[in-house]
């Protein structure tokens, strides 16, 4: 048995171009990814529409959810989290610029 200690708020760049996910653990049925943004959200008129079901936790910092066919948004804090099942159409609208935004997604 191996036993591989690491920790999700190491190993950051201090610039990021682009959102930085990483892949932490992968089966054949489940993902488990860090995802950092700094200031960074989803392109104009770009919709995520995944063919899994995903939890997400934020850890640091703050972000702000959007839902198609959803009024209103979903402002994310450090401990919040969401549940997206598999193909509803949802986007990052905003994440702090000031400081890193840290989510923990698992993909099943």
């Amino acid at each position: 048995m191996t036993i591989i200690k690491k920790d999700l708020f190491a190993n950051i760049p201090d610039n990021l171009k682009d959102e930085l996910i990483e892949t932490i653990l992968q089966t054949s049925n489940s993902r488990i990814e860090r995802i950092v943004s700094h200031g960074h959200c989803s392109p104009d008129g770009f919709w995520y529409d995944q063919s899994d079901n995903e939890w997400v936790i934020l850890l640091k910092g703050n972000a702000v959810l959007c839902f198609e066919n959803q009024s209103q948004l979903i402002k994310m804090n450090p401990g919040d989290y969401v549940h997206i099942d598999k193909h509803v159409r949802h986007r990052v609208e905003w994440t702090n610029p000031e400081q890193e935004t840290i989510w923990l997604a698992v993909y099943y």
